[in-house]
């Protein structure tokens, strides 16, 4: 009985997706005994065509992972799509935007201005950017389209399936994967780790006071933390309320607050906005008769970065989705 076939493709990230399947151990090949790799360009040796010879339906299971900056993304996801049963976003940035959706807070020509004329380790003197069609004696040579607007992969293709993360941890992969090859998915559209927020299960949950107050907000760098106490309680920006638990608490246990990588719950529209207005909820609230415009005005001018920082992982997917440039 032939092996159901799978496929595994990068597009705009940091490559911690394809990291994350090879710190499966040992059971990467429980994986690849149970199914046949046809398509996994990072990996192995495979190209488009080979996708392209390929029945409509023909791979089980794509797993894409990377948000869609580029026309070549796009294309590729698009053919997948074709080609493929299944299809799951792999991982924050197909399935939120990631970091690389906070570079909607600009656009093509302003990202291009800064990275090809105006960091200081450049040396461009002429201002020479990335062109997609230039004339050489040889030839015409071309590059995919850079868009102005980064996308989730839901935004570009259909999507079955979501597997958060940044990145997915192995013990959610191997679930999935299992599912998959038993036929025992939840209904379309699910996103495949528990729908509580990370606060639910954080080892300092415990111990987390009733009534939680900040008088003073504090970056992660600025103290050492103390292991045994909510970050929010010591004025730390915590999004583990309004994020989805089943990462492990990685961050947690490295006495780091979470930043929102395994997104929203499915009650929640927007993460950052959540985030945000859950923040709001607790500055200074035991002293609200002495919270005056003044002082509430200070408090949060010491949040640095504010849209960056309730948006780290999910601008492209939120309301928002993007900046308007003029």
């Amino acid at each position: 009985m032939a092996k159901p076939k799978v496929a595994f493709y990068w597009c705009a990230s940091c490559g911690g997706c394809e990291e994350a399947v090879v710190d499966l151990n040992e059971d990467i090949l429980k994986v690849v005994e149970a199914v046949d790799i046809v398509f996994w360009p990072v990996a192995l040796d495979f190209k488009k065509k080979d996708v392209e010879a390929m029945g409509d339906g023909e791979i089980a299971v794509s797993f894409i992972n990377g948000a869609i900056r580029t026309e070549e993304q796009e294309e590729m996801v698009k053919l997948l799509r074709k080609k493929s049963g299944l299809v799951v976003a792999f991982g924050s940035c197909s399935h939120l935007g990631g970091i690389p959706g906070l570079a909607n807070f600009w656009n093509r020509e302003t990202i291009f201005s800064r990275v090809y004329k105006t960091v200081p380790s450049i040396a461009n003197p002429n201002g020479i950017v990335p062109q997609q069609k230039t004339n050489i004696p040889e030839g015409e040579l071309t590059l995919p389209e850079f868009f102005d607007t980064v996308k989730t992969l839901d935004q570009t293709i259909d999507v079955d399936y979501y597997l958060p993360g940044c990145a997915p941890p192995p013990d959610l992969i191997m679930n999935a994967v299992t599912a998959i090859l038993k036929g025992e998915l939840p209904e379309k559209g699910a996103v495949l780790a528990p729908d509580k927020s990370l606060c639910d299960t954080c080892p300092r949950g415990e111990k987390k006071p009733d009534k939680l107050s900040i008088k003073e907000i504090k970056r992660p760098y600025e103290i050492i933390p103390d292991p045994e106490k909510c970050f929010l309680e010591e004025g730390i920006i915590c999004l583990g309320p309004v994020t989805r638990g089943g990462c492990g608490e990685r961050c947690i246990n490295a006495n780091m607050p979470c930043r929102g990588c395994f997104g929203p719950t499915k009650e929640v529209v927007d993460q950052g906005a959540k985030g945000l207005s859950a923040i709001a909820s607790i500055l200074g609230i035991e002293d609200e008769e002495k919270m005056t415009e003044e002082a509430t005005k200070k408090l949060i001018d010491q949040i640095v970065d504010p849209a960056g920082l309730f948006y780290m992982y999910s601008l492209a997917s939120s309301l928002l989705k993007r900046k308007r440039m003029a």
